[in-house]
């Protein structure tokens, strides 16, 4: 005769194949679903980058609209922090926080004049920091509309 206790310690513990099972679930699971997380994180760097180019593209806005000019090139965009030297009319900071770097790390390229019109040019090579590419790789600039 056996007692019930002895039967419950044996139903306590969990067999070696229950234990592949729930593995191998798991990892069906990361297999199918880790790539789509990725991608989904590079979209969003990029989605990123294209509001941060427009937050400083409105603040430019006010800088020009204060001093009646765009920061030189190599003013950059610090001018929008930290008033340049010789600049009348400087009623800044024109951004709440220090300017970030872009999504990968790296900081933006600020350019006036421009090459692409009146505007100033505002870039973020992408993920591979080097100018054209596609895909990931490819510049997310402040003159296209994206």
């Amino acid at each position: 005769m056996t007692h019930p206790e002895n039967k419950r310690k044996r139903r306590a513990g969990v067999t070696l194949i229950e234990m592949l099972v729930v593995l191998m679930i798991i990892g069906l699971f990361a297999a199918l679903v880790a790539p789509r997380l990725f991608r989904k994180t590079d979209t969003a760097r990029v989605t990123a980058a294209r509001a941060q180019i427009n937050a400083f593209m409105t603040a430019l806005g006010a800088y020009k609209l204060d001093t009646g000019t765009f920061p030189t090139t190599e003013q950059g965009l610090q001018a929008l922090r930290v008033r340049p030297q010789g600049v009348n009319q400087w009623d800044g900071p024109y951004l709440p926080q220090e300017i970030p770097l872009d999504p990968w790390g790296r900081p933006y390229v600020y350019k006036y004049p421009s090459e692409h019109g009146d505007e100033p040019e505002i870039i973020s090579y992408g993920q591979d920091g080097q100018p054209g590419g596609d895909g990931m790789n490819a510049d997310v600039v402040s003159w296209k509309s994206q």
